[in-house]
């Protein structure tokens, strides 16, 4: 079955749908003006015969009112110029023409004069070639003034003209469609070269980017953003490969330890304490627990994008009451009931993380406090964090030499997953010295109405 005309068309390139659109508009448009063209021409030629053959009619009749007409009459540009009286005879011609037959008959002369306008009349059955065009105008006691002018001059003229536009538009149209064709394959060269660039780049080339030309049109804002795009592309598979990496590592650690301590255990079964080894696996299998949980919850947050699971009125002084409970050192400070919209689950992840930080660093106690515009702030009194490091622990798998990062039970993922969950909800999060210890900021939008 053959495929259908439009079919066809999509097919073509951009390069041949371009270069027939614009050879067609212009073959459409240089029809059109040819054609008005040409009306035009012809109407201000017969205007002009008609306006000078209207004058020599007018002289005409002045001599025939005044009773001076000569036999023949005499006119200075070919006008043929009959006089018939009242009883339809010939009474006075212009030199050549017809003495007997009138140009028009009654009826028509009528006709003519109703209509004050010229009208176009066959000269070959007078033994004049071609066409004429003719003005009839009343005198007095009843004569009639017919004067006619031959137009095959101007016939003649405006079929030149028209060959020469029939043999010319083509023409045009041919040059149009050449130069269209260059101009739209050099503004299509920077393309083919982003094309060729792009099956350049591979898995093993991801640090080519594409050419951006030097002109500043819509294919150089293209390149940009596509290399742009390719940046982010690049940087976001390097913290994969990174993320990938760096949970390897910290689950060599529980595993080599559970493997270690089932090896020793199953070597010397005779002076083992089994309570104890279960309890070491216990622990390291907790820790490989928590590792796991952290990780699905980051590569839940970068698959949603940075958008939260529900967007729903979650109460944000419940969330936080129900995780401090939990703590035996957490002092809590809630104000009137606060809603904000999101996700009640990892908002209290947010909190849990939080919590869990503090309470492995205090030296005392825990203060949380909820205000009413939204602000969370959980402090404690340990260590702190150095001015310097307090934006790196935000980044995943960091975990600082001294002071807070003597911790075997976390594994540098709660503060990450706290910034990325707080964003999600469009809300931010920072880290202040609180003399002592650290205290964590966090804001979020509160639900309006």
């Amino acid at each position: 079955m053959a495929d259908s005309p439009l079919a066809w068309w999509r097919r073509q390139g951009l390069r041949f749908r371009l270069t027939v659109a614009a050879a067609a508009v212009l073959a459409l448009a240089l029809a059109l003006s040819a054609s008005v063209l040409v009306s035009v021409l012809e109407r201000a030629l017969m205007d002009t015969v008609d306006e000078s053959t209207r004058q020599q009619a007018q002289a005409v009749r002045v001599a025939a009112d005044g009773g001076t007409l000569t036999s023949p009459i005499t006119t200075h540009d070919g006008t043929l110029v009959q006089v018939i009286d009242d009883r339809g005879r010939i009474t006075h011609v212009t030199y050549g023409t017809d003495r007997l037959v009138p140009l028009l008959d009654a009826r028509a002369r009528a006709k003519v004069l109703a209509e004050g306008k010229a009208t176009l009349l066959d000269g070959r059955p007078y033994a004049i070639p071609g066409f004429l065009r003719v003005i009839v105008l009343r005198a007095d006691r009843g004569q009639t003034v017919v004067a006619a002018r031959p137009i095959s001059e101007i016939q003649t003229s405006l079929v030149t003209a028209g060959k020469v536009l029939l043999i010319g538009t083509p023409a045009l149209v041919v040059l149009l469609a050449v130069a269209s064709w260059l101009m739209i394959g050099r503004t299509l060269r920077p393309i083919a070269a982003l094309r060729k660039g792009a099956a350049d780049i591979t898995h093993t080339a991801r640090s080519r980017r594409l050419p951006v030309p030097e002109s500043r049109d819509e294919v150089h804002s293209l390149a940009t953003t596509l290399n742009g795009m390719l940046s982010r592309l690049e940087e976001a598979e390097q913290r994969q490969r990174g993320l990938v990496s760096d949970a390897a590592h910290e689950l060599r650690s529980p595993l080599a330890s559970i493997r270690l301590q089932l090896e020793v255990a199953l070597g010397h079964p005779e002076g083992q304490d089994w309570r104890e080894t279960a309890e070491g696996v216990l622990e390291d299998t907790l820790r490989l627990s928590r590792l796991a949980e952290d990780l699905l919850a980051l590569a839940r947050l970068d698959e949603r994008g940075g958008v939260p699971a529900r967007r729903e009125p979650v109460d944000l002084d419940e969330v936080v009451r129900q995780s401090a409970d939990r703590y035996a050192e957490a002092r809590l400070t809630v104000c009137d009931p606060v809603v904000v919209r999101g996700d009640a689950l990892d908002l209290s992840r947010v909190l849990t993380n939080l919590m869990d930080n503090a309470v492995r660093h205090t030296a005392s106690k825990v203060e949380v406090a909820l205000t009413a515009d939204g602000v969370l702030t959980v402090t404690d009194d340990g260590p702190g964090i150095p001015a310097q490091d307090r934006e790196r622990v935000f980044n995943r798998f960091t975990r600082l030499d001294t002071g807070r990062s003597r911790d075997e039970g976390g594994a540098g993922l709660g503060l990450a997953i706290v910034r990325e969950t707080v964003r999600a909800h469009g809300g931010t999060v920072s880290l202040d010295d609180a003399e002592p210890g650290l205290r964590v900021v966090i804001t979020l939008p509160v639900a309006r109405g």
